[in-house]
């Protein structure tokens, strides 16, 4: 008789006595004793929690948006200083930008014709 059974992306799959014989007796062993697949699966965050980490590790995965943390390290910038270090177009400049604040690791507020880019909480703690 096949048992039901949540994968990895939430939906149900038929656990039958071929496809758990394809598992290493070791791992179905382990598994039978931490609670089987099920409790395995509950293991997996939600996926909104899952899509929120994968763009902080997007962000975090070019050295030049790794550097723009780096220079916000200590103190609020403007783009301008910004790109005097990073020395590329604007429009490129900004596209980093817009990465690291969809990610919430910077934030930007006006201040007359300027936009000062500062870390946020979690920007700090990711770069520390």
């Amino acid at each position: 008789m096949a048992r039901k059974a949540v994968s990895c992306c939430g939906t149900t799959s038929r656990l039958t006595k071929k496809n758990q014989s394809e598992i290493p007796q070791s791992i179905r062993e382990e598994l039978d004793r931490t609670g089987g697949l099920e409790a395995l699966a509950q293991g997996i965050p939600a996926k909104k929690d899952l899509e929120a980490k994968s763009r902080i590790y997007h962000a975090l995965s070019d050295p030049l948006r790794l550097s723009i943390l780096h220079l916000l390290k200590d103190q609020p910038l403007c783009v301008c200083v910004i790109n005097q270090f990073m020395q590329i177009a604007n429009s490129k400049l900004s596209y980093h930008l817009t990465i690291l604040k969809e990610s919430d690791l910077i934030t930007g507020e006006y201040q007359g014709n300027w936009i000062i880019y500062s870390l946020t909480d979690q920007g700090r703690s990711l770069i520390s």
